[in-house]
């Protein structure tokens, strides 16, 4: 056989990205304050391009989060007391601080988002870097950061992952620590021989780590206030109009770009260009806005109770865009209205069976609770059968929990309360 060397040419396909296209993705995704940033940044750098205040000023805006979209715990008067700052103005805070590219804290702002009120991320950062486009490694640089965030612990993705990040500003996160924290099942169950062999120590070690893991804070988030929002102001406002809804651009959010009188300065073309993008940016928004809660206008109508699911595949059909372009457009995008402030992309709902929306079945769970008699609280099994008479499909019990939880509700017996009107302690 020849050993000789050959020459082979192939035909391939591929697709890059150039910079207008990139520019125009990012700004597609930016929320208001994100593509504030940008384009302070640009205007800086290109003297054709002018940055102009606001015509409008800011609105007296109070974020009022709403509980059945899993960001706040129920309105229900069962949730303790507490008078500390929101967790998200927290957060937020020491991401302006500490993160200082737009781009970080873009991401940054993806992991906000998904921040469950225990002070956990409530989503895989795989589906976090997919929904914001970006490469995972470079999420979990972001997310790295936001983990050095005090308390130590939030942000983290798993209970193991929540203590070994106060194990390690503690100093204590040895080897066997790390064992133990791998192996929590194996503590809940008290099987501290078989730790002792994994962690490779004896069980007075097993023993002396337990006490230090009993002084983490499980959930630190849950001392934050909850409810609080992000300290910025929504992208979109809805406002009833006669007897429909406008749906409009906050304008006091958005700087004005416009091109430098002085027809001499350099990178004209580009300030057009960059002036092109976020125009384009604002009308995408916008339909996709208006498309969204056109199919939820009894939601503005009548509360989260009359959501209807939706698919972004079915508003991305009806608009004539990609799926992936809704995506990016409601990723970050909060609107504001008369019955609160709503993340655009929790007005998506998986349908749970006669078209009943998983977060209308949250709404007519709280409401529910809420009305009960708290000396003889609703159990799950009950409360999933007065769900599954009213909505006309079966509501499993199991399902009934996990709103419950998603709500942070307390189980039947942590609701129960004396004559006297108090709660029964615990134990």
């Amino acid at each position: 056989m020849s050993q000789r060397p050959r020459l082979k040419v192939t035909t391939t396909q591929r697709m890059s990205l150039n910079t207008s296209l990139v520019t125009a993705i990012q700004t597609l995704r930016a929320d208001a304050i994100g593509l504030t940033r940008y384009l302070e940044e640009a205007a800086a750098a290109n003297p054709a391009l002018v940055l102009e205040q606001p015509s409008l000023l800011p609105q007296e805006w109070l974020p009022r989060w709403t509980p059945a979209l899993g960001l706040a715990p129920a309105a229900t008067g069962l949730q303790a007391e507490a008078a500390a700052p929101g967790l998200i103005a927290h957060v937020m805070a020491h991401v302006a601080s500490r993160l200082t590219s737009p781009r970080s804290r873009e991401i940054a702002l993806g992991f906000v988002e998904a921040l469950e009120p225990s002070g956990w991320l409530g989503r895989p950062v795989s589906a976090i870097s997919a929904d914001l486009g970006c490469a995972l490694g470079e999420a979990l640089a972001v997310l790295d950061v936001l983990q050095e965030i005090e308390p130590r612990g939030l942000f983290a993705r798993s209970l193991a992952e929540c203590l070994l990040l106060q194990a390690r500003e503690a100093g204590v996160d040895d080897a066997p620590m790390t064992v133990i924290l791998d192996n929590l099942s194996w503590l809940a169950q008290g099987d501290f021989a078989r730790l002792a062999r994994a962690a490779g120590v004896n069980e007075a070690g097993i023993a002396a780590r337990l006490r230090i893991i009993r002084g983490f804070d499980p959930k630190p988030g849950a001392a934050f206030q909850q409810g609080a929002a992000p300290v910025r102001e929504p992208d979109l406002v809805a406002t009833r109009q006669g007897d429909g809804w406008q749906i409009a651009l906050n304008r006091s959010a958005l700087p004005g770009l416009s091109l430098a009188a002085d027809r001499k300065l350099g990178q004209r073309g580009a300030a057009r260009a960059l002036i092109a993008q976020v125009a384009s940016r604002n009308a995408t928004l916008l339909r996709v806005g208006q498309e969204v809660l056109l199919r939820q206008w009894r939601a503005l109508d009548q509360g989260l109770g009359a959501i209807v699911p939706m698919r972004m595949a079915d508003v991305a059909a009806s608009l004539g865009l990609h799926e992936s372009t809704v995506s990016r457009v409601v990723a970050g995008t909060a609107v504001d209205t008369p019955r609160g402030t709503w993340w655009l992309r929790h007005l998506f709902s998986a349908d749970r069976g006669g078209g009943t929306s998983a977060v209308a079945l949250r709404d007519r769970l709280e409401g529910l609770i809420a009305e009960e008699d708290r000396q003889t609280p609703l159990s799950d099994a009950a409360l999933a059968a007065a769900l599954s008479a009213a909505e006309g499909v079966a509501i499993a019990r199991r399902t009934v929990a996990k709103y419950r939880g998603l709500l942070r509700i307390p189980p039947a017996h942590a609701r129960r309360a004396t004559a006297s009107g108090k709660r029964r302690p615990k134990g």
